[in-house]
């Protein structure tokens, strides 16, 4: 089952305020991330690149660019409950 995004809006600290078209919201921080994959550390690096991000067409994910995104169930798995 997928949890389809509706709206994406950066946060401090390098998290993400998801919320999705059921209306429940997460909180998501990308932190972990970079220490896991180094294609995550552009967002941190490359000054004003996390403020880019977007929902992909559809909500079935997110994206910065054509190299860094997420799909909505991670977003959704490990996002945190608000």
């Amino acid at each position: 089952m997928f949890h389809k995004i509706k709206t994406i809006k950066t946060q401090k600290n390098y998290t993400l305020l998801i919320t999705f078209e059921s209306g429940e919201q997460k909180l998501y921080d990308i932190k972990p991330l970079t220490k896991k994959f180094h294609i995550f550390q552009e967002l941190i690096k490359v000054e004003g690149l996390f403020e880019k991000v977007k929902v992909d067409q559809g909500g079935y994910g997110i994206s910065w660019n054509e190299d860094i995104d997420l799909s909505c169930n991670e977003l959704w798995e490990n996002g945190n409950d608000l």
